[in-house]
């Protein structure tokens, strides 16, 4: 699966790891592959992605659904005096 399309785009800040030049890298897919190359030098290497791994599960991130389904409910009785 690749991240980019086969339309070639410059990374805006992006520095070009032989010549050190600034904006001169572009990103594009060809035949499956993601690829960088420097418009002014050359240079070119394929781009390796780690796939995207399960996010843990937290407070902040946990639906409302499930929040609610954990949820305990004490029903506190009143006292009688007799």
């Amino acid at each position: 699966m690749t991240m980019y399309s086969e339309k070639r785009r410059f990374v805006a800040g992006a520095i070009c790891p032989r010549c050190s030049e600034m904006d001169t890298v572009v990103v594009y897919a060809e035949d499956g592959k993601d690829y960088r190359e420097c418009v002014s030098c050359g240079y070119k290497d394929e781009m390796y992605f780690k796939p995207q791994t399960r996010e843990l599960e937290t407070r902040v991130n946990t639906p409302e659904e499930e929040k609610q389904a954990q949820e305990q409910v004490v029903k506190i009785l009143p006292f009688d005096n007799s």
